[in-house]
């Protein structure tokens, strides 16, 4: 009998690669998700892949009553990963209602039903966001939690608030909180990737656009950083590599291995990268010029961040693999394959 995990949001650009590294080592997978940011299309892609075509429920967690009524048809769920949640810190700001609605509610919800059903594994999607801009670099899990920036980054310190004190409540009840840097790249099959609905929020979407001319130009929010090159440096980490650190966490969960019910891992690859250094690896890997134009800032963007990714590598034995040129050389073949 294979082991059955649920995956919320489980057709987006994390989520779907998820499934596939799960479905690859095993697992039986159920994935909910509501499409208002995602693409029904991604189903087949991660049956392209694996060659098994995951169960889909149609639900927004939002909507108790649904999220009651799976639970009752799915009796037999061993642990649950965690991604449905609105991600644009642009729009958290403009828009924090629906993201604290969107983010918090559905946690809550799905945190019930598992103490109903006494489900006890649960991995949190969370973010270095709740680090803020930071004292000190590489960030290790014990950097302070700084004020949020946004709506955004604010649901995700409060998440894992809930997740901390829903652990402290009930003893049988085991989690971790994965910290993801920067996401990047696509399936190297080009079956999935990034599929940003209308204007992209993130960096290398922006940039496959643009080299795609879907976009005209690329703007790099700011040249006046105190960095080297003036622009502001992230831990770009590919999506295989971060999908893989899902089930060794899962896995970690399933047999009894954590040290704590609830524990916090930063997910990156320990090294940063400035905006520009995208822009040129891009260009050098794809054998194209990107057009791109400077200018201000943008609210909300801290200078530099990057991991500390020594306590994933010595308790999960997971590293990332991965090289940003090869995310670059992944995004670019999934911008072609989409825009043909």
């Amino acid at each position: 009998m294979k082991t059955k995990i649920l995956v919320t949001g489980g057709l987006g650009f994390i989520g779907s690669h998820t499934v596939v590294a799960l479905q690859e080592k095993g697992y039986d997978v159920v994935i909910i998700d509501n499409l208002s940011n995602s693409d029904i299309s991604v189903l087949e892609g991660i049956t392209k892949i694996t060659g098994v075509r995951p169960e889909f429920e149609a639900i927004d967690l939002r909507d108790k009553a649904k999220v009651i009524d799976f639970f009752n048809r799915h009796s037999d769920i061993k642990g649950i990963i965690h991604f449905a949640a609105s991600k644009a810190v642009g729009e958290s700001v403009q828009k924090p209602l629906l993201y604290y609605e969107n983010n918090i509610n559905t946690l809550i919800y799905l945190l019930q039903q598992m103490q109903d059903k006494e489900i006890r594994n649960f991995i949190f999607s969370s973010s270095c966001t709740v680090y803020g801009e930071p004292d000190s670099l590489p960030i290790t899990e014990a950097a302070p939690i700084k004020p949020a920036l946004s709506p955004y980054g604010n649901t995700k310190q409060i998440g894992e608030e809930i997740i901390r004190d829903t652990a402290k409540a009930y003893p049988e009840f085991n989690s971790i909180a994965l910290r993801y840097f920067n996401p990047i790249g696509a399936h190297p099959t080009a079956y999935i990737g990034e599929l940003p609905l209308g204007v992209p929020q993130n960096l290398i979407p922006f940039v496959t656009q643009t080299a795609a001319g879907i976009r005209q130009e690329l703007s790099v929010f700011g040249d006046d950083y105190p960095t080297p090159d003036g622009t502001a440096i992230r831990d770009y980490i590919h999506v295989v590599d971060l999908a893989e650190s899902h089930v060794v966490a899962l896995e970690r969960l399933l047999n009894n291995r954590q040290k704590a019910n609830f524990e916090v891992f930063n997910i990156g690859t320990g090294r940063g990268s400035s905006v520009m250094e995208i822009i040129k690896s891009f260009e050098k890997v794809n054998g194209l010029k990107l057009n791109y134009k400077i200018v201000g800032r943008r609210e909300g963007d801290v200078t530099s961040v990057w991991a500390d990714t020594s306590l994933a590598e010595k308790e999960l034995g997971w590293k990332a693999r991965l090289s940003m040129e090869d995310a670059l050389r992944d995004a670019w073949h999934w911008q072609q394959k989409i825009s043909k």
